[in-house]
């Protein structure tokens, strides 16, 4: 999604309290979560600024701290904090002083979408100067190092700006016989290379001016004492202190090809079994993720552990172990085609990089197995017989990185505890182990795949005739030793991994399945079902759930769509774009928690609602006068906006006539009928 989800962070001098809710709210309309302090007194301001913020919005006046104290300070801290003066009228005359003051803009007060424009600027604006610094702090740390990897390099390198030379690190100057840098300032290029190749090297340099790119030349060198050696010569544009320039890398050709051959070689391969080393592995794991990923070829990766590679070590000792890892080493390569990868990869293991599924790798690998077991090693005049834990992971599309590839291999290997078997990765069964060792995302994983969530119904009352069954949808999820896990811990963890509105689909979907069935019986339904905030922001949801209701015959208003407060406050431009289209269905909506926020009735003006249910902290205060009368004001405003309430939590019959009076329309709680799996209350009859 395009949301901005990013907090900003902002500070308000406003000594109004109703004025700074209001600006919270400006922002929290535009799509822009708050986290927000108001500032009371200079000493506040002095704490704040041992924060980060992201902009102050300053009122045109301020009893205990004036706006250019303010500003003062934030200058004299040298914080980079957008500042926005408000003004009391459009004075150009206010304006320049408030520039001058240090304010990024001032703009009159009660130009609220002007204000947005302007924040939205200043903010963007600093994200550049914080990008801009950070990316200044990385090129002074990767200049930094590429001068280190220069001086330390083996390769003969220099830097030459039109024919002369500006730097040379040590091995160039080891290379001519030089002792020091200052030796080469100044002198041209050419002047080390061989007269006979002299013009070679002129036409050399112009060809490659020409076509301002990279390019070799092979040629002759003079050292200092004047010996000639043959050297390959590579030229590629650099910068050097911010000035282009060339950058020449020379290598002897005496200790060129078959040495750096050699060294290559030598790079990629374990020195006891002669099979690729760890490191190049991982490189070719890479690539085949890469392939896999990008190009649709999969393949598999098979990690082959020794059994009792412990017992072995202390009969073999170091040197007979090394003899059989070598002599194991040869059975493999003739085990596998020509195109295998084979390393080895661990003290006790060995992997092997196969192309096509696992499955295709099945019988081939357990031959192998066999082929292992049969098979006498001879070692320092003892046989010795050995065995294989194969574990076999896939790299298809879906392969997130080459470690994870690794370690589902090397698990299944370690789950063969009698040894001398093969064991495929099984997503599923993965899945399962890791929702037993209580991990909440995998159970919620699970419960999607295997359908295996829970619903609930609790019945929502009428206190004023109403005779439509409501009830509320509750979600549970059972962990794999049958405990219940709490609400709040499993959808925290679905919200986490990203799975919370794949979570809300599954509740809408086996809700409309039940309500479907339910409705067809004669009962006039209702179901309020709740919204996480990633579903609130999804554009998606709208349609998909008309589709779903007309499929199951069902009328929008049958389902209504709950929204937290603290969600619907937050993405407010978002819940009411989803709350127009749900009205624009037919379909009906709550807000639920109502009455935590500071002002619970900005965010309700702007939502067109059909439900408030109040926050459950109201009921359980209801014995005390202060909480009894701050219900009471909460319905009034209610009332006022012709909103029917619910009031949930209700435990016992004692606060029923307190609710009644009060005016509540709905009532929810265990007193009336704990959450069950059925459909089955009793509610009243039309007579």
């Amino acid at each position: 999604m395009a949301t901005d989800k990013k907090t900003v962070r902002l500070l308000i001098l406003e000594d109004s309290q109703n004025e700074a809710e209001r600006l919270v709210s400006l922002f929290r309309n535009a799509g822009r979560a708050t986290r927000v302090h108001r500032l009371t007194s200079s000493e506040d301001l002095a704490d704040s600024l041992q924060q980060t913020w992201d902009l102050l919005i300053a009122a045109p006046h301020s009893e205990n701290l004036s706006p250019a104290e303010a500003i003062a300070a934030i200058r004299r801290q040298a914080k980079d904090i957008p500042i926005l003066q408000l003004l009391a009228d459009n004075d150009s005359d206010s304006i320049t002083e408030a520039l001058a003051l240090g304010a990024q803009d001032a703009l009159p007060q009660g130009e609220d979408e002007r204000l947005i424009l302007v924040a939205n600027r200043e903010l963007a604006n600093l994200n550049e100067r914080r990008a801009r610094r950070s990316a200044e702090v990385a090129l002074r740390e990767a200049e930094k190092r590429c001068q280190l990897l220069l001086d330390s390099s083996v390769d003969a390198i220099a830097y030459v700006h039109d024919g002369m030379h500006i730097y040379a690190n040590r091995a160039y100057l080891q290379l001519f016989g030089y002792e020091e840098a200052d030796e080469l300032e100044g002198m041209p290029m050419i002047d080390l290379i061989a007269g006979c190749d002299q013009a070679r090297f002129r036409d050399f340099l112009k060809n490659y001016d020409s076509v301002h790119g990279a390019g070799d030349l092979q040629c002759s060198g003079i050292g200092i004492e004047g010996r000639p050696f043959r050297l390959r010569l590579e030229l590629s544009p650099a910068s050097y202190d911010g000035e282009p320039c060339i950058q020449a890398v020379l290598r002897a050709e005496s200790l060129q090809s078959e040495l750096e051959e050699k060294l290559r070689e030598v790079s990629c391969q374990d020195l006891v079994t002669g099979l690729f080393n760890r490191n190049h592995f991982l490189e070719l794991l890479d690539g085949a993720c890469a392939r896999a990923v990008n190009a649709g070829q999969p393949a598999c990766l098979a990690y082959l552990t020794l059994d009792y590679y412990a017992q072995l070590h202390a009969d073999l000792g170091l040197a007979g172990l090394d003899q059989l890892l070598a002599d194991l080493a040869a059975l493999l390569r003739g085990a596998f085609s020509a195109d295998a990868q084979l390393a080895r990869f661990a003290d006790d293991a060995f992997a092997v990089l196969l192309s096509g599924p696992p499955e295709q790798a099945r019988d081939g690998l357990a031959a192998l197995l066999k082929k292992v077991e049969g098979h006498l090693f001879e070692i320092a005049g003892r046989t010795v017989q050995l065995t294989l834990s194969i574990g076999v992971a896939g790299l298809n599309e879906t392969t997130p990185k080459a470690q994870a590839v690794i370690e589902r291999a090397h698990r299944c290997a370690d789950q063969l505890v009698d040894g001398n078997a093969l064991k495929l990765y099984d997503p599923a069964e993965e899945l399962a182990a890791e929702a037993s060792r209580g991990n909440v995302a995998a159970m919620v994983r699970q419960a999607l795949e295997k359908d295996s969530f829970r619903l609930l119904f609790q019945p929502i009352i009428s206190l004023r005739g109403d005779n439509i069954e409501h009830y509320e949808v509750l979600l549970r999820l059972i962990d794999p030793q049958g405990a219940q896990v709490p609400p709040a811990d499993f959808l925290a963890a679905a919200s986490e991994a990203g799975l919370a509105e794949t979570v809300d689909r599954w509740v809408i979907l086996n809700a409309i399945r039940q309500l479907a069935a339910h409705r067809a019986n004669g009962h006039d339904t209702r179901l309020f079902v709740h919204l996480s905030a990633a579903s609130l922001q999804d554009p998606t949801l709208l349609p998909w759930l008309g589709e779903t209701l007309r499929t199951a015959r069902l009328p929008a208003a049958a389902l209504i769509l709950q929204l937290d407060e603290t969600d619907a406050t937050t993405y407010l431009k978002q819940a009411k774009t989803l709350l127009e289209g749900l009205a624009a269905l037919h379909g009906k909506s709550a807000l639920i928690h109502f009455g935590r926020a500071l002002n619970p009735f900005n965010t309700l003006r702007h939502l067109p609602v059909d439900y408030v249910k109040i926050d459950d902290s109201y009921t359980h205060n209801l014995t005390e006068e202060e909480g009894r009368e701050n219900l009471k004001v909460l319905l009034a405003g209610l009332h006022a906006q012709a909103k029917p309430s619910i009031v949930p939590g209700i435990e016992n019959s004692s606060v029923l006539a307190t609710l009644w009076q009060a005016g509540v329309s709905y009532i929810q709680g265990y007193y009336l009928q704990a959450p069950g799996p059925a459909l089955d209350y009793d509610f009243p009859s039309e007579e």
